[in-house]
């Protein structure tokens, strides 16, 4: 019965379209067929894709952004444990015997030293109290032990020294013999006490001093004599008095001028 239904409504739509056709109605195709619902149609073939568009216009850069905070620090991290010894390693072989260097030259002399220290000084003296009244020829002798000959002897003479003269001038000479001689390296030790004409008699504490070189070593017989002044005569001299008299030596380990 559908199918006849059906029949029947495809039936009366062609008679409408030809009508319509015949008489050349535009609002013919418009009539409805009553009770009669029309046929899906066949679809069409799917288009061709269109062509690709062009890029558009590349866009201005973006403002450029504010500088952001600075980040917090960090907290420091801790220290790590120390590590432990490394083992030793082993002895590496002996290296080949370097050639014998060129030899230098012999260096010139040192600067001289300094003196030695008192320990090291070799010094007497001999102390005596009378008075000697001698008006020329030896007054003491005092034995002295010289360790080396390349040193000096420091020779002192202290004691009362007087010349007397009432009726004119007078002088008297004191001085130091080493074994018998004077000596001349550089000059001799001596003094001299001069009075013009007078009636006074002075007795006054005196010292001679100085230093002597070129003498050798071994036993020096170091002495004090009195005599006359050059260009001059005798006169009355006398030497200690009531007072103490002495003679001091010292060897110096370098000699001096």
């Amino acid at each position: 019965m559908f199918a006849s239904s059906t029949l029947q409504c495809l039936f009366a739509a062609l008679i409408l379209f030809l009508n319509g056709v015949e008489s050349n109605n535009p609002k013919s195709d418009q009539v409805s067929v009553g009770g009669c619902s029309g046929v899906p149609g066949i679809p069409g073939t799917p288009g061709h894709n269109g062509l690709p568009g062009r890029d558009g216009l590349k866009g201005g850069d973006g403002m450029k952004g504010a500088k952001g905070d600075r980040g917090d620090k960090g907290a420091t991290g801790k220290t790590g444990p120390k590590g432990s010894l490394g083992q030793r390693g082993s002895m590496g072989p002996i290296g080949i015997k370097g050639e014998k260097g060129i030899k230098g030259n012999v260096g010139g002399p040192g600067p001289q030293g300094e003196n030695g220290t008192a320990n090291s000084i070799n010094w007497k003296q001999c102390v005596w109290k009378r008075s000697d009244e001698k008006d020329t020829g030896l007054i003491q002798e005092c034995v002295f032990n010289k360790r080396h000959s390349s040193t000096a002897l420091k020779v002192a003479y202290a004691a009362s020294m007087r010349v007397y003269c009432p009726d004119s001038s007078c002088c008297g000479r004191w001085y130091i013999t080493f074994n018998g001689a004077e000596c001349s390296g550089p000059m001799t030790i001596e003094g001299i006490v001069y009075m013009a004409n007078s009636k006074d008699n002075p007795h006054r504490h005196r010292q001679i001093e100085g230093f002597c070189e070129n003498i050798p070593s071994g036993s020096i017989s170091v002495a004090v004599h009195v005599g006359n002044c050059q260009s001059s005569g005798s006169s009355d001299r006398h030497s200690g008095s009531t007072s103490v008299s002495r003679i001091m030596i010292e060897e110096y380990p370098h000699s001096q001028t």
